[in-house]
């Protein structure tokens, strides 16, 4: 099944593609960069202290509000996750208009209006502002907070942290933003079980009452207004949110950037891939004159698709889909960081090629070429960006959070353009600091130590909650005796035996696939013949047959969208090696071995070499076959194609499993069994 999903992805990827086939090998010459024109806003401040921006334009007939508080960082402490779920909270509802006639009214008017703990939007139509803006109101000051909602997004919350449990990525951002800034530090705290079963409705309630204050607030409205009327809406709509105290915490330090390079480590043993990043907190300001060179910098670095780091990563090396860069601005503290999800067996030279990167962009001078397009893509993304009326009013409040003087953007593509190459070699040097930082590794570390303890750097473990441990026990002792023939004796005998597996000589499966963002939810149907006869049949609603594969023992072909292409040459051969329906049955023992004992989500599993690039994984205790990996090629990336397989269940006498999850590069998929017929439902003609 898993070769014929992979088919599957690929008519994706197509349809993905389709329209965007673009010479990626000739950059276009840039143009000179446009004259901004930023409208200046109309500037007043309530009696409670609300700060009102009102930026007139009549390019179309609508109106969009932004509410956005400026406050000190704040630390959740014990009960982090207070603010999200309050945030989750907010909009659903005030306590003049229930849930749902809040939500139908919005519909109604075909306007947006969305909420959460650090402020508010929303839009519609001209003749609907006087309207929107009053529910704006009303859900800013009198927003409906019940226990019952508070139960079911502290359950939402909960589930979408377990869900996150075995995301290599969701472990390095959370492991990586604690080991930078600090658990202590604002910016260094996480949401886990423990915090937001501590949270209870009183503290989100105080929390409202104490954190949502005019005195704090800024709210820009901009489109098609008449600011002399719009600044009497206001002062109706929101004179009466009454001002609170304001709280401030101090904002410590945060946690010293290492001595010297290291990696911190934390491993994943379901991990298919590993997630790197060079990391380390840096200061930088808005308002700091290096501003807009570490912006350049960085596009240069990594901050674009012919970047120095994602040239190397992807297009030379095919470590990754794409390897990027970032540096923040905070008017505290921020971080820079490069990095890449990698495969496994590559992630120890995906190290060595970003510190090489990093290194490169201080040490040599970049090529006015290079600065010239970097500095035009990001000409273009300011340009394209302010089309949207959100970008504007980020940047009204931008210029008053950060202290910054009122042409901070009509003169910002003038400063960007400004930056030569010595500029970006200089703040290189200062801000991608590649020596005092660290390697965040989320990672199968069986799979991967070996090879990151030969680069040199010193490593130190962590768990999946920043705490430092001893290194964990990555491969364990293999019980004497045991070997992949014994294995795959134990696996024939586990899931039926080998009388019972000889006399299936047909498979018949019916599937439901679930694609993330799909705009579809496929079924397929799935035909085995021994000793390897094969098709598949995959249809969408409304679509018809989308995919169709045959394979009838010498022959085949793949069919999409009415296009029928024959198999080539090398499936050919690849499927007539096929003896049987139970792969195990007839492998020859002298070319396969076993590689390895180690744990993978929470079992001990048995890893066998079948290829050079083909790898199955055996529960050491019930020797059913739980993953198969698998290393393909597509748009000349090379990825690890992982189908993991659970939930078996008897089909007459045999185990089969009937829940399946394909990863390959950032593609998942889950695949659920229907129905499953042995011995009928299948005939030759399926495979003609």
């Amino acid at each position: 099944m898993k070769n014929r999903i992979y088919l599957l992805l690929t008519v994706l990827f197509t349809f993905g593609s389709i329209t965007a086939q673009v010479d990626r090998s000739q950059q276009p010459n840039p143009g000179p960069a446009p004259k901004i024109t930023l409208d200046q806003p109309v500037e007043f401040e309530l009696a409670n202290g609300l700060q009102v921006l009102l930026v007139e334009n009549h390019k179309l007939p609508r109106v969009s509000m932004n509410l956005a508080f400026d406050r000190t960082p704040i630390i959740e402490g014990e009960k982090c996750g207070v603010t999200s779920l309050l945030g989750a909270m907010l909009g659903n509802g005030t306590t003049t208009i229930s849930k749902d006639e809040y939500n139908e009214e919005i519909d109604f008017l075909g306007a947006n209006i969305s909420f959460g703990f650090n402020g508010g939007f929303a839009s519609s139509l001209t003749k609907y502002n006087e309207r929107i803006i009053e529910l704006l109101a009303d859900a800013t000051m009198n927003s409906l907070l019940t226990e019952e909602e508070f139960r079911k997004e502290k359950d939402r919350l909960l589930e979408s942290l377990k869900s996150q449990e075995k995301s290599v990525d969701a472990i390095a951002g959370i492991v990586g933003g604690a080991l930078t800034y600090g658990t202590h530090h604002p910016y260094g705290e996480f949401e886990s079980e423990s915090s937001i079963n501590k949270v209870n409705f009183e503290d989100v309630q105080s929390y409202y009452a104490n954190y949502f204050s005019p005195s704090q607030a800024y709210l820009v409205i901009l489109g098609d207004i008449n600011p002399d009327e719009m600044k009497v809406l206001v002062e109706k709509n929101f004179g009466a949110w009454k001002k609170n105290e304001v709280i401030s915490q101090e904002v410590p330090e945060a946690t010293a950037n290492p001595s010297q390079l290291e990696i911190n480590f934390i491993d994943m043993p379901n991990a298919v891939q590993s997630n790197i990043s060079l990391t380390s907190h840096v200061k930088l300001e808005m308002s700091d004159p290096d501003y807009h060179a570490v912006l350049i910098a960085n596009k240069i670095l990594g901050g674009g698709f012919n970047s120095y780091l994602n040239m190397n990563l992807r297009e030379e090396h095919g470590f990754t889909y794409g390897a990027r860069s970032s540096v923040g601005s905070d008017q505290y503290i921020t971080r820079f960081r490069a990095g890449a999800s990698v495969r496994n067996e590559v992630t120890d030279s995906a190290v060595v090629q970003t510190l090489k990167e990093v290194k490169r962009i201080q040490d040599t001078l970049v090529d006015e070429a290079a600065l010239k397009n970097a500095k035009a893509k990001y000409v273009g993304d300011f340009v394209l960006a302010l089309e949207q009326p959100s970008t504007i009013a980020r940047y009204a409040i931008n210029v008053k959070t950060n202290n910054l003087p009122a042409d901070f953007y009509s003169t910002y593509l003038e400063k960007i353009n400004a930056v030569t190459t010595a500029d970006v070699q200089r703040v290189a040097k200062k801000y991608f600091n590649g020596s005092n930082a660290r390697f965040i590794v989320v990672g199968k570390g069986s799979d991967v130590i070996g090879n990151l303890e030969k680069t040199g750097i010193p490593i130190k473990y962590f768990d999946r909650e920043a705490n430092p441990v001893e290194k964990p026990q990555f491969l364990k002792p293999i019980p004497e005796g045991m070997t992949a023939s014994k294995i795959f004796e134990n696996y024939v005998e586990a899931i039926g035996g080998s009388k019972t597996l000889n006399g299936v000589k047909t498979i018949r499966t019916t599937v439901e696939l679930t694609i993330p963002g799909a705009p579809f939810k496929p079924t397929g149907v799935m035909k085995s013949m021994a000793p390897n006869k094969e098709s598949m049949e995959i249809s969408a609603s409304g679509m018809g047959v989308i995919m169709k594969q045959v394979f009838n023992g010498k022959s085949g072909y793949n069919e999409q969208q009415g296009m029928k292409t024959e198999m080539s040459d090398e499936e050919i051969e690849k499927k007539k090696a096929e003896k049987g329906l139970f792969p195990e049955m007839y492998l020859n023992s002298e070319n396969i071995s076993l590689i390895s004992l180690s744990p993978l989500n929470g079992a001990d599993v048995y890893k066998i070499q079948i290829s050079e690039n083909s790898f199955r994984y055996y529960d050491s205790e019930s020797f059913l076959l739980v993953r198969t990996e698998e290393m393909r090629e597509a748009q000349g990336q090379k990825m690890i194609q992982t189908t993991d397989l659970s939930e078996y269940k008897s089909i007459d006498g045999v185990m089969m499993p009937h829940t399946s999850t394909l990863t390959i590069g950032p593609q998942v998929i889950t695949y659920t069994t229907s129905e499953i017929k042995i011995n009928d439902g299948v005939s030759k003609k399926d495979f003609k």
